[in-house]
């Protein structure tokens, strides 16, 4: 094939750029500004505030309409944090952009795959991902294709294949021309496909919120034209009370802060973990780490260092004292074969460290290493030579070694075979007699402080599982190095032959070994299908497939990018250590927000019981909106994103909604029951309906912060002073802004019906929560 090797010039790559012939990616993954001002801007929520703003200045009661610079405030919040967060995204995505081996003016260079063009001839090597459609100039690779046809298979590609981008090079190397780029190629689409999160696919509490928010926003409406309609016909109330009685019931019904609350925790979480060096793809694998009870991690680049050596070679003719001759002789030819394959794996690498020796004879035929045979294969001076898993390369013959090779095991080491092939190397299965000439053992550091992950993991009943393409035996050494729980029980995944073999091991196993990536895919699908909440780590072309399946996948940097394209979450310094961390952060997002969101709760469940009960009894809603805003302020929005944002390292415990009604309901019935009753003894004693808003307002504060002590238990310094400080703010407003917020002097007898009530509530509160702790207790787990 009569193609230019050398690649374009500084001219024609200019050309091309001008033409609009330059590899450019889609649009980020991440928001735009505007996408995310409008997100936050143009809402279901705001048009409702907007409609009942209209309504408030048309019948001229421009003093409620305090919760607009809450509104205003919330929108600010989302929109700066949202900002913040793209920009360490977007900075993460830049330092985590592979870079591309690219022939230009006859000399190879390193460019970013957006600054490649149509054309150009760029170097394949394994572990890369082809970043555009391209034609094979020169080599042979083996591919991919997993994310394209779904299909694990590895296909070789030869001098005059095309190869897609958006899969990935297996092993091999070649020189490729780039035919389709930019947005004509298949990886535009893939990359948004790979990062993106998809629409249904949120985490348990983004779920629930959802389905919390968009109840209360389907009820509001019709609740609030009926209590319209009632306090206007039927109490005869004026067209401006009956707005200001409808709104305040509206108000206190939507959860305009609770969403975001959770966006905004989220979105911190992000930007911890982006200081960190943890890359965040998907924000919902925050929460689901937070919640995983079985963790697959893989042996090399996980539990030990990726980098692997060479400790010694032995001949397999006289595995004690060789004679020093055979043994150099022996180096000399395993050196021609390492050294003539391509360095395209940490095994190869770790090989031709170590066999240093000049070559003394050409390779005549090279097969590049292929997971799927689990060898290498070169032809010297007419003899085929092999390199690879005994198991593999002996076959039939394996039974006369393993007992020796056994024994390497058992120290975690990791055993290669060096043999003559009587076959035709034709980089498949081999078919014919393969006579052993040595054993070369290589193994691997075990990471400085895995140890102490894995025991943190244990601690917190997180299930660990190794699952890896090496000797079962070795990998269950190393991982009883490394501390893993039951390491012992091991088992080589060759013998399972069946997708039900597969899924009965996965329950009783721990260490899985000789694993194919299909495999590895079905023992996700295993462990999801006994109701497992599945973590999968992976640096490999082979994880991908499990990687998309898990709940939560995370990925070394230092691993191929199609690991690292695929993960939600990417370690950009290669630290497993750094998974401790990550887990203590969902946990943190996920306990906060669960105990922040009952105090938009309880606001929510007492609105919509109170808005009800004035309907039912023909009844003027108490309150006015400014009031309601007042004491949403001081007892719900600042304390909630205080407390929403502080540590918590408390283990996950049964549903996110469950368990935020279970803490609301006792306060939101005791708010409706104190205030109601207040309601009805003013009525029946003739109090005025200014001073029943007023003395309704201070019961329900004293309620909100009696929920608050409860909710920010234990009581910490900076807890006290945090309820403190409400408590004193809410009294300054009270007393210095009293006409904003509508608080008038109350008349004696209504001072001593208030105090009466206000009495009750503790008592109240306090048999309210233990009757709905008995309910938990003999009903079960409440599910909603």
């Amino acid at each position: 094939m009569c193609q230019n090797m050398s690649g374009l010039s500084t001219a024609e790559v200019e050309f091309r750029k001008k033409a609009g012939l330059s590899n450019e990616s889609v649009d980020s993954s991440t928001k735009t500004v505007a996408q995310i001002i409008r997100s936050n801007v143009v809402t279901y929520y705001n048009l409702i505030f907007l409609i009942i703003t209209i309504l408030l200045i048309v019948v001229g009661s421009f003093r409620d309409l305090t919760f607009l610079p809450i509104i205003i405030a919330n929108m600010l919040i989302g929109i700066i944090q949202e900002l913040r967060s793209k920009k360490i995204l977007d900075d993460l995505t830049i330092l985590n952009t592979p870079k591309i081996t690219v022939r230009r003016n006859g000399s190879d260079q390193e460019v970013l795959a957006d600054e490649l063009v149509q054309d150009d001839v760029i170097t394949l090597s394994a572990g890369g991902q082809i970043p555009a459609d391209a034609l094979v100039l020169s080599g042979n690779i083996t591919v991919n294709e997993a994310l394209i046809t779904g299909e694990a298979d590895e296909i070789v590609k030869k001098e005059g294949d095309s190869i897609f981008s958006g899969s990935f090079v297996i092993s091999g190397e070649c020189l490729a021309k780039l035919e389709k780029v930019g947005k004509d190629s298949y990886i535009s689409g893939l990359m948004l496909q790979a990062t993106q999160t998809k629409e249904g696919e949120q985490s348990e509490m983004i779920r629930a919120l959802n389905r919390l928010v968009q109840t209360v926003g389907v009820i509001i409406l019709p609740i609030g034209a009926i209590l319209f309609l009632q306090q206007y016909f039927f109490s005869g109330a004026t067209m401006k009370d009956s707005v200001t009685g409808m709104v305040a019931a509206i108000l206190g019904m939507i959860p305009e802060g609770l969403y975001l609350l959770a966006s905004v925790a989220m979105v911190v979480s992000v930007m911890r973990l982006g200081k960190q060096k943890v890359l965040i793809h998907d924000m919902k694998c925050i929460e689901t780490l937070a919640r995983v009870n079985v963790l697959c991690v893989d042996k090399t680049g996980t539990i030990t260092v990726p980098e692997m050596e060479v400790a010694q070679f032995i001949l397999a003719k006289d595995q004690n004292l060789a004679a020093e001759e055979e043994k150099n002789k022996v180096a000399k030819t395993i050196s021609d074969c390492v050294r003539a394959l391509p360095c395209d794996n940490a095994t190869m690498e770790a090989l031709q460290q170590y066999f240093t020796e000049p070559m003394e004879n050409s390779a005549e035929k090279i097969v590049p290493f292929s997971s799927a045979t689990k060898y290498s294969g070169v032809v010297l001076a007419g003899k085929a030579y092999v390199v690879g898993a005994p198991e593999f390369v002996l076959r039939q013959d394996y039974a006369a070694v393993q007992g020796t090779i056994e024994v390497f095991l058992e120290k975690g080491y990791r055993v290669l075979v060096f043999a003559e092939y009587e076959g035709n190397l034709d980089g498949k299965e081999l078919t014919e007699n393969a006579t052993p000439i040595a054993f070369i053992l290589l193994n691997n550091a075990i990471r400085e402080g895995a140890m102490d992950t894995f025991r943190y993991f244990s601690k917190r009943g997180v299930e660990v599982k190794v699952i890896s393409g090496d000797n079962p035996v070795t990998v269950s050494e190393i991982a009883k190095k490394a501390g893993i729980r039951h390491a012992e029980k091991q088992v080589d995944a060759a013998t399972l032959k069946t997708a039900e073999a597969v899924r009965k091991a996965a329950k009783k196993y721990t260490v899985f070994g000789r694993v194919t990536p299909e495999q590895k895919r079905l023992l996700v699908q295993a462990l999801k299908e006994q109701g497992k909440t599945v973590a999968m780590t992976g640096d490999g072309v082979n994880d991908i497939l499990a990687l998309k399946d898990a709940d939560c996948s995370i990925a070394m940097a230092s691993g191929s990018e199609a690991a690292s394209h695929v993960a939600q979450l990417v370690l950009l310094d290669n630290d497993f250590n750094k998974m401790p961390a990550v887990v203590m952060e969902g946990r943190r997002v996920v306990n906060n927000i669960g105990r922040t969101a009952s105090l938009y709760l309880v606001k929510n469940i007492f609105s919509m019981l109170l808005a009800v009960f004035s309907m039912l009894f023909l009844i003027d809603y108490p309150l006015e909106p400014s009031q309601v805003s007042l004491i949403s302020v001081f007892t719900i929005g600042i304390p909630s994103f205080f407390l929403a944002l502080e540590q918590n390292r408390n283990q996950i415990h049964g549903h996110f909604l469950t368990n935020v009604l279970i803490q609301a309901l006792p306060a939101g019935i005791t708010d409706f029951i104190v205030v109601s009753g207040l309601v009805i003894f003013c009525r029946e004693f003739g109090v005025e309906k200014e001073c029943v808003s007023t003395s309704c307002t201070i019961l329900i504060a004293v309620v909100g912060f009696m929920i608050l002590y409860h909710i920010a238990k234990p009581m910490t310094t900076p807890h006290a002073i945090l309820i403190a400080a409400m408590v004193i703010g809410w009294l300054f407003c009270m007393l210095f802004f009293s006409e904003l917020f509508a608080i008038t002097a109350v008349t004696g007898k209504c001072a001593m019906l208030m105090i009466v009530f206000a009495v009750i509530t503790e008592p109240v509160f306090r048999y309210l929560i233990q009757l709905v702790e008995a309910v938990q207790k003999w009903g079960g787990k409440l599910k909603f």
